[in-house]
């Protein structure tokens, strides 16, 4: 491995970021709303997404008889128009599938990648790590898409419809338009990303006279009702080659602001892979995620097997007893996401260590039940090594898609442009992706290189973490995730208490008052009866803040021959079924 410049290291030993990186703290995604939802409960089939119009999307497709992966595929696509902020083509996804009749999990990588002139310090000026709302702006920050070949690869595999039917609803709709949703008009209004009105093709969509778009407003999107025909008759090359892949590159070359170099030949190497799944036993369940360079999968795992010893199940739902105890094992997964957890395609490091039963129950005997044990360390799962903790930013905008169809397969599947607007560039009716934002923009420390530093081709670790819980006799039981940024892992975690240790449905679960703790301070949901314990909290060690938690969880539990469905009451999302 090359090592940094003597004179990059002397500016980051003089800055004193050699020895520790650095913290830059973000309030997650602007809150929209709450909306009292209950749990839906169906028999045959269901969707949960994040916007009734992917919802329905996807259940129409399942209404074909479709299989959940067919669906999966008409939910992104519309999902790319009418929540355009979140997730779409231009970004890339975590997708686990449960192939019901092989009794066998599948996942596929289709996260985005670094481009191949990509270099560890590109985001570094003057030797400093970039503010990250300058970093996500512009052509630097776009790492190429992924989504289309993960879904394209898993189709092959789990799909039964044709492909070009499943992009049909969303491609008459961007052409007919769609009406604005509250929460898209609001986040356009609130002006959260820095970019949108700085480039004249997203300003004029999302700022029509000038002016936000207002609720209601019928939004055309002519230039993606193209892609999406395009992308339907000549499946996925019709995006990593030719026109497409070559105004993707232009657009990033040639950007007003911090032009990048991803090349139309970088899109068209890309290749999404299929994992092997992470899993691991808690009580009598079998907890299975996404495998590096997802940290979700280990980290969510990390938390409940910590927890495992103190039965949460003896406390009532959210006590603060038991809230205690989730930042505590909390902060343990992130002390070690942070040292250990990249893309290991470029790390070599296998995660298996991360998640044995002996390492974790020693980490679980650090946690105290009656203090908050401040920044924890990372552990020691492996022998000599020497990775650098890391600086790297999780933004908070992301897409979570939960599905069962009538056959009893499923997908989880998590989808993400990164920050809200991505990096605010649009191509042909689609925003491109800030994910290099993703790796730490500091590279190495003293002689320490960082695991998720910038590499050409690697794939910026993320927070995503698409799950299914299977019962003891092996069938699926539950399917979650949620968008987030680095909280997801909190978000996803607290849920599955709540469903596996309190016995609460789907949709009590996700409506239950958030708590995070990424190895810094304890956040609790503001507006929300968990503020009530700031002072608990405060008196037992805790640095405390009270703020907007937006989560945005869809979840699908499979119980009594019965699907009961949950969709987040902070966002717009819907489960729909039969």
């Amino acid at each position: 491995m090359r090592k940094l410049s003597c004179y990059l290291l002397a500016l980051l030993t003089a800055s004193g970021m050699a020895s520790e990186p650095p913290r830059e703290d973000r309030e997650p995604e602007a809150a929209t709303g709450y909306i009292e939802k209950q749990a839906v409960v169906k028999s045959k089939y269901m969707v949960s997404a994040a916007n009734p119009h992917a919802s329905l999307a996807g259940k129409h497709i399942l209404e074909k008889g479709g299989t959940a992966l067919d669906a999966a595929i008409a939910v992104q696509a519309m999902l790319t128009l009418v929540e355009p902020q979140s997730s779409g083509i231009g970004g890339g996804a975590f997708i686990l599938y449960w192939d019901n009749e092989k009794k066998k999990l599948y996942t596929y990588d289709g996260r985005e990648k670094a481009p191949a002139a990509a270099s560890a310090d590109m985001f570094l000026e003057d030797g400093r790590p970039m503010a990250w709302r300058d970093a996500i702006v512009g052509g630097k920050a776009v790492g190429v898409p992924g989504v289309l070949r993960a879904l394209e690869l898993a189709h092959s595999k789990h799909g039964k419809l044709p492909w070009q039917d499943l992009f049909y609803e969303a491609a008459v709709k961007a052409e007919q338009g769609f009406k604005v949703s509250p929460r898209l008009a609001k986040l356009v209004a609130l002006e959260i990303h820095p970019g949108v009105k700085q480039f004249p093709e997203t300003k004029n969509y999302f700022y029509p006279d000038g002016k936000p778009v207002r609720p209601g407003h019928l939004l055309k999107n002519p230039a993606l009702a193209s892609t999406l025909n395009k992308i339907a008759q000549g499946g996925a090359d019709a995006f990593y080659h030719g026109e497409i892949a070559n105004k993707i590159a232009e657009k990033v070359q040639k950007a007003s602001i911090h032009p990048g170099v991803l090349t139309a030949e970088d899109i068209a190497a890309y290749e999404a892979t299929e994992r092997n799944a992470v899993c691991g036993q808690y009580k009598v369940y079998d907890i299975c995620g996404m495998a590096p360079p997802s940290s979700g999968g280990i980290a969510v795992l990390q938390i409940l097997k910590m927890l495992e010893p103190y039965e949460l199940a003896q406390y009532k739902p959210n006590s603060p007893e038991a809230l205690h105890l989730l930042t505590q094992a909390s902060r343990l997964a992130f002390a070690d996401r942070e040292r250990y957890v990249a893309d290991s395609d470029h790390t070599g490091m296998p995660y298996v260590g991360l998640i044995s039963s002996s390492y974790l129950k020693g980490r679980s005997r650090l946690m105290d039940k009656r203090k908050d044990m401040g920044t924890a360390r990372h552990g020691k799962p492996y022998m000599g090594n020497s990775f650098a903790a890391d600086n790297a930013y999780d933004l908070p905008n992301t897409s979570h898609v939960s599905i069962v169809d009538a056959q009893g397969n499923a997908v989880s599947m998590t989808t993400t442009i990164e920050m809200a607007f991505g990096s605010s560039l649009m191509v042909e009716g689609f925003l491109l992706n800030n994910e290099m934002t993703d790796f730490s923009f500091v590279p190495q420390y003293g002689d320490q290189f960082v695991a998720n530093r910038i590499e050409p081709g690697k794939r910026p670790r993320s927070s995503m973490a698409p799950s299914m819980v299977f019962r003891e006799d092996g069938e699926l039981y539950m399917v979650v995730g949620s968008p987030g940024g680095s909280r997801i892992i909190n978000y996803v975690a607290q849920t599955m208490v709540g469903v596996l240790d309190w016995d609460l449905n789907i949709q009590e679960a996700i409506n239950l008052p958030k708590i995070t703790n990424r190895n810094d301070y304890t956040a609790l949901e503001k507006g929300t009866p968990v503020e009530q314990h700031k002072d608990w909290f405060e008196q037992r060690g805790h640095k405390v803040k009270v703020i907007d938690l937006n989560s945005g969880l869809h979840g699908i539990v499979l119980k009594d021959g019965k699907l009961i469905g949950g969709a987040d009451p902070r966002r717009e999302g819907v489960a729909v079924g039969l």
